[in-house]
């Protein structure tokens, strides 16, 4: 075992020697070969990192959503229907929500206007999400104006802004109370946007929603499961669509790559044939270029693992954060958790590792086999 060991370590001194001797053809290839890994990793970290993002937003979400329908669209409720839901065995709690959109024509942003469960907001003022502060430029002691529904134009004065450590879902929202929602939008008593219910038990959450629909037919039933899905679906989408933006620089690297690998050049082929006309074995040379394949491939990888990870959680992805996150006047500012996905790291790693490892293989066995005096002729 020593001895095989020390046979290694002698093949890969000998192939690290053989590199550098080619320094800056090898340079060239790793640069290009980890600027590639770097942009996949890139996407992989992304993604992994939204889901988790929007997994621990909607962590205190409601367990189901009712809404009425009406015509195929969403209509208000009336909170009469609580008196209906809260009988359901396994409902631990239902409660009416306020909330919808308001469109701000001063900085063309759509604000999420939401009355909260438990607030000390006073008639009259609110509290606001760093992005709405921003775009607005707007603090605490300010006022902003907003048009109701008939026309008119209501002041209302900034209590506070919610923490920045919250922005990802509450920089574009407005928090006001009960009685100046229904002044903005009309919303009259009795009724409210939707219902949120809490289940006790996660297990039962499909039969409570079954036994809800039953009750109200004329409502739609919304699980926190459904909608973490549709998350996980739209962050697979967008990153499969930048992956397809980068399918022909990913095609060109691989022609490069395969080509440099599978076509030695002259001195490649001398080397190869000095080594065999002064005793080395066929399998010693395959030893050596399966180890310099893996050196380069392997730096080449954690090179851009390592860039992509600095990219994504400390510069947040600014290469490509508006094809992922999507457009908006008020984008969220906030670092992403880093979330590390070992089986679509170690996809990555043999997508990029083996194809070139193995590539560079098979040329040197077809000239380890031949006559050394014909290659180093």
């Amino acid at each position: 075992m020593e001895k095989w060991i020390e046979r290694q370590r002698h093949l890969i001194d000998f192939t690290l020697s053989s590199l550098f001797r080619r320094k800056r053809k090898n340079a060239s290839l790793v640069f290009v070969y980890a600027l590639v890994v770097f942009l996949l990793a890139s996407v992989v970290f992304f993604v992994q990192s939204m889901r988790k993002e929007s997994a621990a937003a909607l962590k205190e979400a409601p367990d189901l959503i009712i809404q009425r329908m009406m015509a195929g669209r969403h209509e208000l409720i009336p909170t009469s229907y609580l008196e209906r839901v809260r009988p359901i065995r396994g409902v631990s709690s239902a409660k009416a929500r306020l909330w919808g959109y308001y469109y701000d024509p001063v900085v063309g942003a759509n604000y999420t206007l939401m009355v909260p469960a438990d607030s000390d907001l006073a008639a009259g003022r609110i509290i606001i999400g760093d992005g709405v502060s921003r775009v607005r430029l707007a603090e605490e002691g300010d006022t902003m104006e907003f048009r109701t529904y008939d026309g008119k134009l209501v002041d209302l004065e900034i209590q506070s802004t919610l923490s920045s450590e919250s922005e990802m879902v509450s920089s574009d929202l407005v928090l006001v109370t009960e009685r100046d929602f229904r002044i903005l939008f009309g919303v009259p008593e009795g009724f409210a946007t939707d219902l949120a219910v809490r289940i006790r038990n996660p297990r039962e959450m499909p039969t409570v929603a079954l036994k809800a629909a039953e009750l109200l037919p004329d409502t739609r039933q919304i699980l926190k499961q459904e909608i973490l899905r549709t998350y996980d679906a739209v962050f697979d989408w967008r990153g499969g669509i930048l992956i397809a933006i980068l399918s022909g620089v990913l095609l060109a690297f691989g022609i490069l790559a395969w080509d440099k690998a599978s076509g030695l050049s002259s001195e490649e082929r001398r080397e190869i044939g000095i080594l065999k006309a002064i005793g080395w074995e066929t399998s010693d040379v395959l030893l050596m270029k399966f180890w310099e394949g893996t050196a380069v491939s392997l730096a080449a990888f954690f090179a851009g693992v390592l860039l992509a990870y600095v990219h994504v959680y400390f510069a947040s992805a600014a290469l490509f954060e508006p094809a992922m996150k999507g457009w908006s006047v008020l984008y969220p500012r906030f670092r992403m958790i880093p979330s590390l996905d070992f089986f679509e790291l170690s996809i990555l790693f043999f997508l990029a590792v083996v194809p070139y490892t193995v590539a560079t293989i098979i040329p040197a066995w077809r000239v380890a086999t031949s006559d050394p005096d014909s290659v180093m002729r």
